[in-house]
């Protein structure tokens, strides 16, 4: 059993930054495949990004390309979403996701919310014009 919590959502204004954070405990085999996606009222699970257990693979939606970063440290079982000059449409629930399997390598996709084991509880990222 794998619990993933995140962790640095809130309320900003559009233009600032916001930095999210998820960290996997429990039993299990280190997390090869880390993504974050976000749902809105009118989209479910949309993808935002992932990254493979070295960080040399990384893979964006195109709404957050040149604006987010994803990285991870393997230390400390955790992934950060880097969220820079937010809009309003960046609002919704970010949730983190994990996967034992190194989906990049097996050229699995990353973008599908199926290819993930496990899953946040979700943090609510709201952006004010």
């Amino acid at each position: 059993q794998v619990q993933l919590v995140e962790s640095g959502g809130g309320l900003v204004q559009a233009g600032t930054s916001l930095r999210l954070s998820c960290t996997a405990s429990g039993r299990t085999s280190p997390v090869q495949t880390w993504g974050w996606f976000r749902q809105t009222p009118e989209i479910e699970r949309e993808f935002v990004a992932a990254i493979s257990w070295t960080g040399a693979s990384t893979h964006y939606a195109d709404s957050v390309k040149g604006r987010f970063t994803i990285s991870r440290d393997n230390a400390k079982n955790t992934v950060h979403l880097e969220m820079n000059n937010l809009t309003r449409e960046d609002s919704g629930v970010y949730y983190c996701a994990a996967n034992t399997s190194p989906l990049f390598r097996l050229g699995r996709p990353t973008i599908h919310h199926r290819s993930y084991t496990w899953w946040g509880q979700g943090t609510q990222v709201t952006v004010s014009t």
